[in-house]
């Protein structure tokens, strides 16, 4: 009778075995999964920006308004700046106006207006317009001085280590980035250039800012073939120049 009712028993003791491993191995397998994804937060793939970027594009600009309207965040100054800039460029380069000659109509009709309601105003018995003073302080032009010797000074240095051969890759860069700019020089004047720049600075930050991804995608694999031929012209034609040695006298 006994082991009638052990016999019994068996069935029900491997029926809460199973049910217990059972809720084991879901509870591990849930835990599993749970520390799967906490583990594949923690490893960030590095994801690559265009010249080293970290901060967003309007930090990189300078922020403020500078900025706003350099990506267009206010439509309406991007707009009117812009335009702006494209009617000097068409007074100067496409009617051929002179700067000296418009700086002196401008000064020429300022001084007219201001000659007429000054002596008009007796009849119309309004004061006219008082003209401020302007003047500019030591402290500004200090500053400005200060800052412009700084800039000179560090320009100075690199070009300096550029022309010594210290960085064989960066005089390299100099050099090709130079006969570009000679190139691009040759096919229209300073002016043109200039607005080029100009409507270039305001055109490429928004665009890049909005296809950033895509970009800076495109830049990783232009910068790695770049590198991978940088380094078979390193290994053929600059490693089998003669160097000699360096030296490090300042110049004053």
């Amino acid at each position: 009778m006994a082991d009638h009712d052990g016999d019994q028993n068996e069935p029900v003791v491997e029926a809460v075995t199973e049910r217990i491993d059972g809720h084991d191995s879901s509870s591990s397998s849930d835990s599993d999964t749970e520390k799967k994804p906490s583990s594949a937060s923690v490893v960030k793939t590095k994801i690559y920006r265009l010249f080293g970027r970290e901060k967003p594009v309007h930090k990189v600009l300078g922020g403020g308004k500078p900025a706003d309207v350099l990506l267009w965040r206010d439509k309406k100054i991007s707009a009117v700046v812009l335009g702006s800039a494209t009617a000097i460029w068409m007074l100067f380069d496409l009617i051929e106006y002179h700067l000296l000659t418009l700086v002196c109509h401008i000064l020429i009709l300022a001084l007219a207006f201001l000659f007429l309601w000054a002596n008009a105003s007796t009849f119309i018995n309004k004061s006219p317009p008082q003209i401020p003073e302007v003047g500019i302080s030591d402290d500004v032009v200090l500053g400005i001085a200060s800052d412009l010797r700084i800039e000179f000074n560090r320009a100075h240095s690199v070009l300096r280590d550029i022309a010594y051969g210290r960085d064989l890759k960066k005089f390299l860069t100099v050099i090709a980035g130079l006969w570009v700019i000679s190139v691009v020089g040759s096919w229209c004047n300073f002016l043109t250039l200039c607005y080029i720049a100009f409507v270039l600075l305001h055109t490429m930050p928004v665009l890049y800012e909005r296809y950033e991804d895509r970009v800076d995608l495109f830049a990783e694999k232009a910068l790695a073939e770049f590198k991978k031929q940088y380094a078979v012209f390193d290994a053929q034609v600059l490693s089998k120049i003669p160097r000699g040695p360096l030296s490090g006298k300042k110049v004053a």
